[in-house]
């Protein structure tokens, strides 16, 4: 008899153990031979030596079946102990697969070329309008990246910019005054992470998050790094960020040249970084329009409206300076 320790590294306990530990109960049923117990994401198994190699193979398989799916149900377990198909083999475009089990796919022509751009550059600037999805395809490449282990960790960060709000007048400690601008971030991680991973991958520092000061003076190896609303970057700011890359490094900035927050006398850092680096080869640029739009229908007629509201005042202005 032989007693060997198998952890969980890729897949979240929960999921794994099932509601109620039913998944346990059932590998308990399917392995008669063997003692199994589960404590944290440490499964104890004590058995003969053939039968441990054995139980090996089928831990394997159905922690990569979990962490790829996010999704473990008791059908999953006896194909995988059969040595059968799941049924749950991954479709072609999915990205990743969300905490209940649904395929994240490119929605859009743009969110498409966005996922083709990742793979082919280095460096990828999506510029859209809100609910056009480009830091949700952001995020969904950068947890891919992960799980495949292409990488070692995750880097998501923004400016901290609201109109009509500083820092120092909120509440909290530095944490809980910078987690309001960073919870769009948090919310993506959310639908592709379950909680327990999540929490332990941001504990770990496998997954980072935090606003773009932070990044001075680092050097970022073996990441995907996401820039998010980079329009309300300065020229010196995104000019540092972009300047962080290092080895085994991929970098995605997504903005929205309509919502500038900056003061009027600054620029937009990704307006300027854009026009400076357009012919630089290694870097694409994805432009989203109101067609990428899938939020809520609204979105799209908001979108719309305030467009038109702007061509009005643009007609307006023109024709009151050719009265003049």
């Amino acid at each position: 008899m032989i007693d060997k320790h198998f952890i969980l590294e890729e897949a979240d306990p929960q999921l794994f153990f099932g509601a109620g530990n039913a998944n346990l109960r059932m590998l308990r049923a399917l392995s008669p031979k063997l003692r199994i117990t589960a404590r944290d994401n440490v499964v104890r198994v004590i058995g003969d030596e053939d039968d441990i190699a054995a139980f090996a193979k089928q831990f394997t398989a159905l922690e990569r079946h979990c962490a790829q799916f996010n999704s473990l149900t008791e059908e999953d377990i006896l194909h995988i102990v059969r040595g059968q198909h799941t049924g749950k083999e991954a479709s072609t475009g999915v990205i990743v697969y969300s905490t209940g089990g649904r395929p994240i796919t490119a929605r859009s022509e743009n969110q498409r070329r966005m996922v083709e751009a990742y793979e082919t550059s280095d460096m990828v600037f999506a510029v859209g309008p809100a609910g056009s999805g480009k830091t949700f395809t952001g995020i969904a490449l950068a947890v891919r990246a992960l799980k495949n282990k292409e990488i070692k960790k995750i880097i998501l960060c923004r400016p901290a910019v609201e109109a009509g709000e500083k820092l120092g007048f909120l509440p909290g400690d530095m944490k809980e005054k910078i987690d309001p601008y960073l919870q769009p971030l948090y919310d993506a991680l959310e639908e592709m992470i379950p909680p327990g991973k999540l929490q332990e991958y941001i504990d770990t520092n496998i997954i980072q998050i935090a606003p773009l000061a932070f990044m001075r003076g680092r050097t970022l190896n073996d990441a995907v790094v996401i820039l998010d609303e980079a329009q309300n970057t300065t020229s010196a700011q995104i000019k540092m960020f972009l300047t962080r890359m290092g080895m085994n490094t991929k970098m995605i900035v997504t903005g929205d040249r309509t919502q500038i927050d900056l003061p009027p006398s600054q620029r937009s850092g990704l307006i300027e970084a854009m026009r400076i680096l357009r012919d630089v080869p290694g870097i694409a640029f994805i432009e989203m329009n109101k067609k990428d739009i899938v939020r809520h229908k609204l979105v799209t007629r908001i979108v719309e409206a305030y467009e038109q509201d702007a061509r009005q005042r643009k007609e307006e202005k023109g024709t009151d300076q050719t009265d003049k």
